[in-house]
């Protein structure tokens, strides 16, 4: 008797490895982890998520739960419920909260290295105002002053922070809807 031949579709099925079920509960596990720094967060924070309904009620029931081993329970049943999500966009914002999201970090390095220069730089101050015409001048010029006149007199740097804020808004406004970190990032 002859073996029956198998389809495609069959052989197709047979080469497909299924996942191992410690490679699953690492995935599990990866999931509650975030669900706890979930639980974590600040109502206000958590509602800048855009969580599904579910998601958000089995969040604020974990932060009311007190004992033990309901909590543990609530967060494995949070971990659940992210499965049938798509995390990506939550674990992104969660690290721009964290401070870990590089391009906005450079973003802010690359204000600090202008801040830098215009302070100890009187030529800095022209080539900037090239870059961003639509800046105060005066209001910049007032700024850089006291910076470096505090500098000079080991006061804190009060004017160099504001400075700073001033960098930050005229770099934002200049982009014209589009976030300064994205396009700094495309700028590298």
């Amino acid at each position: 008797m002859r073996p029956k031949k198998k389809d495609a579709q069959a052989e197709e099925i047979d080469l497909i490895e299924p996942i191992s079920k410690t490679k699953l509960k690492a995935e599990a596990d990866a999931l509650q982890d975030i669900g706890v720094k979930l639980v974590a967060l600040p109502n206000s924070r958590l509602s800048q998520l855009d969580l599904p309904e579910r998601l958000f009620d089995a969040i604020a029931e974990a932060k009311r739960i007190t004992a033990n081993g309901a909590t543990r329970r609530q967060k494995q049943y949070i971990g659940s419920l992210m499965r049938d999500i798509d995390v990506a966009p939550i674990v992104e914002q969660m690290e721009k909260w964290e401070g870990k999201n590089t391009a906005e970090n450079a973003y802010f390095h690359h204000l600090e290295r202008w801040r830098t220069r215009l302070i100890e730089d009187e030529g800095a101050l022209s080539e900037f105002m090239q870059q961003y015409p639509n800046i105060d001048s005066q209001q910049i010029r007032t700024l850089i002053r006291n910076a470096r006149r505090e500098a000079s007199l080991a006061k804190p740097p009060k004017s160099s922070r504001e400075l700073f804020k001033l960098l930050r808004e005229v770099t934002t406004d200049s982009q014209d809807g589009v976030s300064s970190a994205e396009s700094f990032e495309e700028d590298l």
